[in-house]
């Protein structure tokens, strides 16, 4: 029974952290309609921004968070602003041309990263990195338990930010239908340059908390994109409730895949459980969330 409540308790709280990965996917997702596969990266990034400035300065990780969060936020408008809004004005015979574009940025924030850091793999050391609280014989990685805190607080802080501002609601107008949300005087552009910032922003989040847990290299932005991109369509393309659903349930599934079959299959898990979705549940969980 320890063993079943300790992968429960590793699942929940891996996959907290995944649902705000997700989450900021199916945020850009629903906004400009496309998937961003360079969502790993921009996190790679941001556990580099933090490894640099705990490294080299002994700044907490989580204080980075004040750091890399806006960094990335700025960088997401960049890439948003000067290189995928372009596209959407330059008639081409790829439909797809934004989503090209965001697998060619991931692969130049790969190469710039790997250039200036190598391949080495790095860690970030803190005091609370092995720690843990026993609570009978279920064991709670401090570690974990603070990001999963941090996950819960930036999440309910980003649907009250959604339903309670105007710019909130400019974004959710937008999501719902862009035409009508021009027409009623918003400026779509510009809502998506600041929707790809926050998505950027949130994802950086992820990376910050999970760094004292992870470990680092160049590549590891490939495998949270797909993470990410299970989640988002595990909770239904667009939907943000959906995608809290989502990366629970592939936290859980990792979890309990990897306690139960081995920890090499911990991947293939995940990708099984998309194709599920994809065959039996198409919409995702936002066919029950309905948000």
């Amino acid at each position: 029974m320890d063993v079943f409540l300790q992968t429960l308790v590793a699942g929940i709280l891996k996959g907290g952290l995944y649902a705000l990965i997700g989450i900021g996917m199916t945020l850009i997702m629903g906004v400009m309609g496309i998937i961003n596969l360079a969502h790993g990266q921009l996190m790679m990034v941001a556990m580099y921004v933090t490894y640099v400035f705990f490294h080299y300065m002994g700044f907490d990780p989580y204080f980075t968070l004040l750091i890399s969060m806006p960094s990335l936020f700025m960088l997401g408008i960049f890439i948003q602003k000067f290189l995928l809004n372009p596209l959407i004005r330059v008639e081409s015979i790829l439909p797809e041309n934004q989503v090209l574009m965001t697998v060619g940025i991931g692969m130049v924030l790969t190469e710039i990263i790997r250039f200036i850091f190598t391949s080495n793999y790095l860690s970030v050391q803190t005091w609370y990195s092995t720690a843990a609280v026993f609570v009978g014989g279920v064991s709670f990685s401090v570690a974990l338990c603070i990001a999963f805190l941090f996950a819960c607080v930036l999440t309910v802080s980003l649907f009250w930010f959604l339903l309670k501002t105007d710019l909130g609601r400019s974004i959710r107008a937008v999501a719902q239908d862009p035409e009508a949300a021009q027409l009623m005087g918003i400026d779509a552009d510009r809502i998506k340059v600041i929707t790809m910032g926050l998505g950027s922003a949130l994802v950086a989040a992820a990376g910050n908390l999970l760094l004292p847990v992870y470990y680092l290299f160049p590549d590891i932005g490939g495998p949270f994109t797909r993470k990410a991109f299970v989640i988002t369509i595990l909770g239904g393309l667009g939907s943000t409730v959906g995608a809290i659903f989502g990366g629970v349930t592939l936290g859980l599934a990792e979890a309990f895949g990897a306690t139960y079959i081995g920890m090499d299959y911990e991947d293939m898990i995940g990708l099984i459980m998309f194709i599920l979705v994809l065959l039996f549940i198409p919409g995702g969980f936002k066919r029950w969330t309905k948000v």
